[in-house]
């Protein structure tokens, strides 16, 4: 018995490490020296344990992985784009930028999301984010070498399959490492990438305001560093599988059986393209019958849309506010890297709130809204350029809150696919009524509202918003407190032993029921104890 244990505990531990070139030799116990597979009969030196090499591949892969997410943030001139179009350098008119650039980034958004996120599975996600760091080359190279309208609607373009791309990195880092390291790359990637937007920020900043660098210089500070970007893309490692349409493979130890593996374990390799989308959405309209669910996805795709509106204009809104030659009086930079940072502490946070979600959620979304109300009216009111970098820092941080909180309440009760197929849903959504809401305030063609008038629809916006969740919240704690009100009053407190005794009492008189047509008479000592088996 000890050998046949010895040799098994060898077969799974050379099976393990021979993807690493790697097989045992030596000392009994399946214990000794580990040396390359092709070396094995040759050599009896020894190497690094199968785990210490394990942990130091997974360590160089982490770094560089977190290096290429803090890398491809650094863009310092991107919160001083719309100053640099409407400034001297390109001379656009504050018209031409609001309703007739801007409103196409959220129609080739749309148009591009879909197809990016297809692409991003089937090609193993490492060609995107090559096609990213291409289309942020080709975006700075427009913003420096472009001259009319045309021009930077193309620059809007390539910016919206950057922003669409954005998924490929996401989901990058989870095809490379086990399960069981999923959380800290989720936590080291989200990091990497936090302190790469904050440090872009801030050194915009620094190179206008200290530096007194001009606008162009600054863009093309920003052009050499996404080339540099680019080519670490170029030596990432390409995934040999992805989540949906590159299965094959043994699956990596530590993995659970995928959502698409559960619904039918017996399908030939490849079979399930035919049918599995299908699935997929009965069993996400099956989930969708919980209201947590629901609830937090409506959020999401309502929220979202008029947050981004706010965050592609409020840079316009900013200029009106405050129209300056000055370039070192811009403090753009300065207010994108406070929102970044309180975006990070307000949503790391949202981690530590520990309430009753099914009866407070929608009371909590009320509250967020107000305050994102109230900050978007300050906005649209205020003369004062450091209120509205103010409001606009907070109005972030307050979006940011919900984002983890709705992240957590939609993932917990879904496998890894039908997370990713609603969040893509989501998304999709957000996009849709995101460009439904440009296309008839922003563009020239719909109303052509200026940009100041477009803070005041989003202010009504956001207070529809308010009156509903607020409504909702009201029937829901209406409903919880009539509820308790006529439930049963709680048991009294008992002892252990008589704790232990109620369940038995249960079972009996449960028993007894069954055989008899009618209960049979109780003892006086019985009728003490029966009201407590009921309680």
């Amino acid at each position: 018995m000890q050998n046949q244990h010895h040799w098994t505990y060898r077969n799974v531990v050379t099976k393990i490490n021979r993807e690493n070139g790697i097989v045992l030799s030596g000392a009994a116990g399946g214990l000794g020296s580990m040396v390359p597979s092709s070396q094995a009969m040759e050599k009896g030196v020894p190497v690094e344990p199968g785990p210490d090499l394990e942990l130091k591949s997974w360590r160089c892969l982490v770094f560089y992985l977190c290096f290429y997410g803090f890398m491809a943030q650094l863009r310092p001139g991107e919160s001083f784009i719309t100053p640099y179009l409407l400034g001297p350098e390109k001379n656009f008119t504050r018209e031409q930028v609001t309703n007739e650039i801007t409103p196409v980034l959220s129609y080739s958004y749309l148009a591009v999301l879909v197809p990016v996120f297809l692409l991003t599975d089937y090609l193993r996600y490492k060609p995107v984010l090559v096609l990213q760091g291409l289309s942020y080359v080709s975006v700075w190279l427009l913003l420096l070498l472009g001259r009319s309208v045309l021009h930077m609607q193309l620059m809007e373009l390539f910016f919206s399959v950057t922003m669409a791309a954005r998924i490929a990195y996401s989901s990058y880092i989870f095809s490379l490492v086990r399960p069981a390291r999923y959380q800290r790359m989720a936590g080291y990637s989200r990091a990497a990438t936090l302190l790469g937007v904050f440090t872009s920020s801030v050194l915009g900043q620094l190179l206008v305001t200290v530096g007194g660098l001009p606008f162009s210089t600054l863009n093309y500070i920003s052009l050499v560093l996404l080339a540099f970007s680019l080519v670490l893309a170029l030596f990432l490692k390409r995934p040999k599988r992805s989540l949906f349409f590159n299965r094959g493979g043994p699956v990596r130890r530590g993995a659970s059986p995928s959502e698409l593996d559960r619904m039918n374990p017996d399908a030939e390799p490849g079979a399930w393209r035919d049918w599995t989308l299908v699935r997929m959405l009965r069993e996400l309209g099956d989930n969708l019958r919980s209201p947590q669910l629901r609830l937090w996805s409506l959020w999401w795709v309502f929220n979202s849309a008029a947050y981004y509106l706010i965050v592609y204009y409020v840079h316009i809104l900013w200029n009106v506010v405050h129209p300056t030659t000055d370039t070192t009086a811009v403090y753009n930079g300065g207010a994108d890297a406070a929102s970044t940072l309180l975006g990070a502490i307000t949503s790391f946070s949202a981690g530590f709130v520990k309430i009753r979600w099914a009866l407070w959620a929608k009371l909590v979304i009320a509250g967020v809204t107000a305050v994102q109300a109230v900050l978007v009216f300050l906005m649209y009111s205020t003369n004062s350029i450091w209120l509205c970098y103010v409001a606009f820092v907070l109005f972030r941080g307050a979006y940011q809150f919900l984002v983890p909180i709705a992240t957590f309440q939609i993932a917990s009760s879904l496998s890894k696919e039908l997370c990713a197929l609603v969040f893509g849903v989501n998304t999709f959504l957000a996009t849709v009524l995101k460009t439904v809401i440009t296309l008839v305030v922003s563009d020239k063609r719909g109303l052509g509202l200026p940009v100041h008038s477009q803070f005041l629809v989003y202010f009504v916006y956001f207070l529809v918003l308010f009156g509903v969740y607020l409504s909702g919240a009201m029937l829901v704690v209406l409903r919880h407190f009539r509820d308790s009100h006529h439930a049963p009053q709680p048991p009294e407190l008992r002892s252990p032993a008589e704790e232990k005794a109620v369940p038995m009492l249960s079972v009996q008189d449960g028993g007894l029921s069954s055989l008899q047509p009618g209960p049979p008479p109780l003892t006086s000592q019985e009728q003490n104890q029966r009201p407590e088996a009921k309680a």
